[in-house]
C-alpha cells in the first residue's frame, strides 16, 4: 500500500481551503478524475468534470468556491478553493519534492573531471562523469546532473540545477535558481556565414564561416527544455532575461536578447538579433525572422511566420504574421471566395 503523504485536513490547511468531509482521510497521490483511486486527490475545475463525481473513486477532490458538486461527498473530502490552478501548483510541488530522489552529497563525484582552476562551492555538486573546464565556477547549492559539461570561464549560478547531458560552453553563464532540462545546448557557435572570396572557393566549399566570439548569459530563474539551444553571439552577448520559461526543441539564434517573463512555447525558432521584450509569449513552432523585434507583452500564435516588427501588447497570427483580427477577416473572404468558385464550377458543368 502506497505511503500517505498528508491527510485531507493537512491538505486543507497548507492550501488554507474550506473543508467539506473527514479531515483525517490519507492521500498519497493525484489524478485524474476519470483514473482516481482511493487514496488519491482529483481537481474539479468545471460543471464537465463535476457530473464525473459522483462515480469517481478518488478520496478527496480540490473544487473551487461557488461550483456545485452532485451529491454529498458521502465519506470523501471536498477541500473549497479560491483559485483551483494555484492549489494544484502547490500540490504538485509539494508531491514533487516526496518524490524526487535524495539529493546526492555536495562535491564532484569520483568519477568527475574538475580542473584545478575551477571553483566549486562546498555545497555544490558535481556528478558522475561531469566535466568542468579552467576558471569555471559552481556556485553554492548548484547541482550538476550526470554528464554535464561546463566549459572554461563558465558559470553555473547560485542553486541551478542542469539536468543530465547538459553542455554549458566556455565563458557562458546561467544565473541564479535556473533549470536546464537534459540536453540543453548554451553557447554553441551561431549560424553565420558568408560567400567566400574566388580565392578561397576551392578550399572552403565557397562558404566562410564567421567566427562567434561572444557568449550567451541566462537570467535568474529560467527554466529552458529539453534539447533546445541558443547559440552564442558574433560579438556581445546572447541574453535570457529573467524569469523566462523556453519549452523543448526550441532554438535561440546568435545575438538574440529575450526579455523578462516571456514564454516561448516548443518548437520555435527565433533567429539571430531578435529582440523580444518583457512578456511576449510565442505559441508552440512560431518563427522569427532575423533583427525583428516583438513589443513587450505581445503574444504570436501557433506556427505563425513574423517577418514584421510586432508592436507592443498585440496578438499576431498567420504566416506572414498580422494582426488577429486582420488575418481572421482575410481567412473568411477566403473562404467566401472559395465557396463562390465551387459555385461557379458547378455551374459550368451543368448541361447546357
Amino acid at each position: 500500500m502506497a505511503t500517505a503523504l498528508f491527510t485531507t485536513g493537512e491538505l486543507a490547511q497548507s492550501l488554507g481551503a474550506r473543508l467539506e468531509g473527514p479531515a483525517d482521510l490519507p492521500l498519497h497521490g493525484v489524478a485524474t478524475i476519470e483514473s482516481a483511486e482511493p487514496g488519491t486527490l482529483t481537481f474539479v475545475r468545471s460543471r464537465d468534470f463535476a457530473r464525473g463525481w459522483a462515480s469517481c473513486r478518488a478520496s478527496a477532490a480540490i473544487v473551487p468556491e461557488g461550483l456545485e458538486l452532485p451529491g454529498a461527498p458521502e465519506g470523501r473530502a471536498v477541500l473549497r478553493v479560491r483559485n483551483a490552478d494555484h492549489a494544484l501548483i502547490v500540490v504538485l510541488d509539494r508531491l514533487s519534492r516526496a518524490l524526487q530522489a535524495p539529493r546526492p552529497a555536495p562535491g564532484p563525484h569520483p568519477s568527475a573531471v574538475v580542473d584545478p582552476s575551477a571553483i566549486v562551492a562546498p555545497g555544490a555538486v558535481v556528478g558522475p562523469l561531469c566535466t568542468v573546464g579552467a576558471g569555471a565556477r559552481i556556485e553554492e547549492g548548484a547541482w550538476l546532473h550526470a554528464r554535464v559539461h561546463v566549459g572554461a570561464g563558465a558559470r553555473v549560478g547560485r542553486g541551478s540545477v542542469l539536468h543530465p547531458g547538459v553542455t554549458l560552453y566556455d565563458r557562458c553563464e546561467v544565473g541564479t535558481a535556473c533549470i536546464l532540462h537534459a540536453g540543453v545546448v548554451i553557447g554553441a557557435d551561431g549560424f553565420g556565414y558568408v560567400p567566400a572570396p574566388p580565392e578561397l572557393a576551392a578550399s572552403t566549399g565557397g562558404v566562410l564561416k564567421i567566427p562567434h566570439v561572444g557568449n550567451v548569459v541566462v537570467g535568474d530563474l529560467v527554466e529552458i527544455g529539453a534539447n533546445s539551444c541558443v547559440d552564442r553571439a558574433k560579438f556581445g552577448s546572447t541574453t535570457i532575461g529573467t524569469a523566462t520559461k523556453i519549452d523543448n526543441l526550441v532554438q535561440i539564434g546568435h545575438g538574440a536578447r529575450i526579455g523578462r517573463a516571456c514564454l516561448i512555447c516548443g518548437g520555435c525558432g527565433v533567429a539571430g538579433s531578435v529582440v523580444l521584450e518583457d512578456g511576449v509569449t510565442l505559441a508552440g513552432q512560431v518563427g522569427v525572422k532575423d533583427g525583428i523585434r516583438v513589443g513587450a507583452g505581445a503574444t504570436i500564435l501557433a506556427q505563425a511566420g513574423v517577418v514584421n516588427d510586432v508592436p507592443p501588447g498585440e496578438r499576431w497570427w498567420g504566416c506572414p504574421a498580422m494582426p488577429l483580427r486582420r488575418h481572421v477577416r482575410m481567412e473568411n473572404a477566403l473562404r467566401k471566395l472559395a465557396g463562390m468558385q465551387r459555385l461557379s464550377e458547378s455551374a459550368d458543368q451543368r448541361p447546357q
